[in-house]
């Protein structure tokens, strides 16, 4: 009996909640304007959109450079590609290298890498070194180095990535 109770008044719930509006839950696609930009400012005006700023309104799209096309992030890679990534988050624009160093060896390096802006520039790139080493009952000290190694990693990546934008250049034309 309880059971039976159970099923009829979800049934009826789902019956009540169907009838309650009047507009379609699913507009047809013959109602939807062929030009994206129509499609979005329709949207926009029937609540079904959200809007952020003014990157739909005057141009074709947002200033968004995503990590396939930004040369600094390709080259960046391409220069740690030798070691083990832990961290790579490219809305926050930092890749955090895992601990490296070779076999038998105490000493390990970490590279962390934050973006401070999408353009080829020399401060384009805040490059930290960090040196850890370990003693043989794994007590560990962890520091970060003053040193040029940081300098070349940067310009290393700041070279690459202007190879990377002008082959992207002659791409497109």
């Amino acid at each position: 009996m309880d059971n039976l109770f159970k099923q009829i008044l979800i049934i009826s719930t789902f019956f009540y909640l169907a009838s309650c509006s009047g507009a379609k839950m699913f507009p047809s696609v013959k109602d939807q304007p062929t030009n994206a930009q129509e499609r979005v400012e329709k949207n926009l005006k029937e609540g079904r959109g959200l809007k952020i700023g003014s990157a739909l309104s005057k141009r074709d799209g947002g200033d968004f450079l995503f990590a396939s096309s930004n040369p600094l992030w390709r080259a960046t890679l391409e220069k740690l590609d030798f070691i083990p990534l832990a961290n790579i988050d490219y809305a926050g624009g930092v890749i955090i290298t895992d601990w490296y160093g070779g076999s038998g060896n105490s000493e390990e390096l970490k590279v962390a890498v934050r973006f401070l802006t999408n353009e080829i520039r020399v401060d384009a790139l805040d490059i930290s070194v960090f040196k850890r080493v370990c003693d043989k009952t794994n007590s560990c000290q962890t520091s970060k180095i003053e040193s040029n190694l940081s300098e070349e990693i940067k310009t290393s990546i700041l070279k690459r990535a202007t190879v990377l934008s002008k082959e992207t250049e002659s791409k497109k034309k």
